[in-house]
């Protein structure tokens, strides 16, 4: 099992950065894949950028070029730049391992840009 915490949400002005850090804990040696989605309000769960093992990454067209996923200490961040309101969501870390089928997910922290 692996537990994943995210942290650095926040209330943002239009064309600003935030970073955003997930650590976990747990199992991390183990982890297979972690990344980063979204759930913006009346919308379902996106994904938005994610790592996998061996450093391939994948991001959502709507967020290439603005945002940056990196591994950090036993876990992952996210630097988002150039945001905008749409980007207003929950953002999810998440995380799947090695020979086990579950995908883990943190609590999320809420991304509010407004002006």
């Amino acid at each position: 099992q692996v537990q994943l915490v995210e942290s650095g949400g926040g209330l943002v002005l239009p064309g600003g950065s935030l970073r955003l850090t997930c650590v976990a804990s747990g199992s991390v040696n183990s982890i297979n894949s972690i990344g980063w989605y979204r759930q913006r309000p009346g919308k379902q769960r996106d994904l938005v950028a994610v790592m996998a093992t061996g450093g391939d990454l994948k991001y959502a067209d709507v967020v290439k070029g603005r945002f940056t996923i990196s591994r950090a200490k036993n876990g992952v961040s996210l630097q988002m730049n150039s945001l905008k309101a749409d980007d207003t969501a929950i953002y999810y870390c998440t995380a799947d391992l090695f020979g086990d089928s579950h995908q883990y997910w943190g609590q999320g922290t809420q991304v509010t840009v407004s002006s």
